[in-house]
Parts: C-alpha cells; structure tokens; sequence
C-alpha cells in the first residue's frame, strides 16, 4: 500500500517553516518521519518605501510575475498596506513560475493567471506564447531581494520595461544543527528535501566536514533540474528532480523507496 511505502524513512524538509507543513503531513500519511529543518527564513523588509513607491505605480504596468509563493504572499501583503480599498488594476495581467504559486493567486482571487503547467521555473515560463511578444510592455516582477536576474533580463531582451518588486528577505535560519547532525552519523536519515540551491547551500554550512560528507551521500530530492546541477557542484551524489509541489515531492519519494519493497 501507498501508505505503508515510506515506513520507517526518516526525511528531512527543509522548506520554510510556515510552508512546510503540507509535505510533512504528507510524508507521515506515507508512513515516514518528517524532520523538519528550515533552511531559508522569510523575513519582512527592513525598509518598503522602494516596493511601496511602486505598488502606487501598479496602474501603469501591463503584466505582473510572481516568482514564488513568498512572493504571492509578501507582495499582495504590502500592495494591501499601499493600497487601502483600491482593488488590483483590471488590465494588470498575473502571471508565475508554477501551479503552486498559480493556486496561491487563484485562492486569492485571481483568474486567468498564466502559468506553465509543467516544470517550474523562469524558463518554462518564458517559453509560454503569452510572453513572446512584449515589445514596449511594462513588467513588474515580484520577489525577493537579490533575486535571479534570468527571467528579468530575457524579458527585456523581449523589449519589455521591466522593474522589480522586491517585498521580502531570505536568511539562513539561527538554528541548532546538533540533532540532525547525530542523526546524520547514526544513519538515521534517509532522504532531504531542498525547494531551491540557496536553501541547500544554507544547509550545508550548518555542518563541519565530517557532517556534510554524511549529508552529501543522502538522497536529494530537488524541484527542477536547475537544482540538481547546483546540487552536483555542491557535492551531492544522489539528486532526484521530484517537482516544486509537495504531492510532486512525495510522489518522488515514494517511487525511490517503493523500489526496495
């Protein structure tokens, strides 16, 4: 049985811990263990008067892209904060990388919300005909700061106008490692979930060498295959492309373990 194909499998989550729960449940209702270990921390902006002067601007823009979830959630928060009782601007076209971020925007009231309905990531968006044709369009991208500059500088390529929405920061956790690190060296974890490069780089710096050698020979699960190349460089020795989405992600773990059974 499905449910019974990750019993006894210790895995570790390391999305953000407001994010996380999905795939933990998930992983329990397969019979694993989830260790959760966040490996990026969102955190609100020290200083929105940047985004803010934007979001006063949303009027003038043809499309909006949201990079991620954070991003759904951290922009429309602050667009909310700039904008008391102005609703989104009609001809403001929504689009993102994934279904998860698509369902986050339908969920808040969006409709006809391009997306790619495969892999999720800059590229696979921008292969969608709706992105194709943007001479003289004003773009406004929605992400964290320091964000990758890909997706941005294509569309400019495109002849778009494009700005960027920086609304949130990612930091590595203040975290206590010590408890996974012995679990590391008992052998007691069995597989790691990463939802990008910089959370997987972010955690491997929590260990000494000793500890990332035992994390660098555990199964990887990653979202796309961007991920696992960054994976690779980083010394990772098994890293499986599962999908961006938590159902994506147990459906990967459970064909690896279901392998043994």
């Amino acid at each position: 049985m499905k449910s019974k194909l990750l019993a006894g499998k210790r895995i570790v989550v390391t999305r953000p811990r407001e994010q996380a729960a999905g795939l933990a449940a998930l992983i329990r209702e397969a019979g694993g263990e989830a260790l959760l270990f966040p490996a990026i921390e969102i955190r609100a902006l020290a200083d929105t008067r940047k985004v803010g002067a934007l979001l006063e601007r949303l009027e003038e823009f043809d499309l909006a892209i949201f990079v991620s979830r954070n991003a759904v959630a951290k922009g429309l928060e602050l667009a909310r904060e700039r904008r008391p009782g102005r609703a989104w601007p009609p001809r403001l076209v929504v689009a993102t990388v994934g279904g998860g971020s698509r369902r986050e925007l339908e969920r808040r009231g969006f409709s006809g919300v391009i997306a790619p309905g495969g892999e999720a990531d800059s590229e696979t968006l921008l292969a969608l005909p709706e992105l194709r044709a943007l001479d003289g369009k004003a773009v406004l991208i929605f992400r964290g700061e320091g964000g990758r500059e890909f997706l941005g500088d294509e569309l400019a390529a495109r002849g778009a106008r494009v700005e960027y929405a920086e609304c949130y920061r990612r930091v590595r956790p203040d975290a206590d490692p010590a408890p996974l690190a012995a679990a590391l060296e008992r052998g007691e974890v069995d597989a790691v979930t990463v939802s990008s490069a910089e959370g997987l780089a972010n955690l491997l710096k929590y260990f000494d060498a000793a500890g990332r050698q035992r994390l660098q020979r555990v199964a990887l699960f990653v979202p796309h295959r961007r991920v696992a190349a960054a994976a690779a460089g980083l010394g990772m020795r098994v890293a499986l492309v599962g999908g961006p989405g938590d159902a994506e992600v147990l459906a990967a773990l459970v064909a690896y373990f279901g392998r043994a059974t």
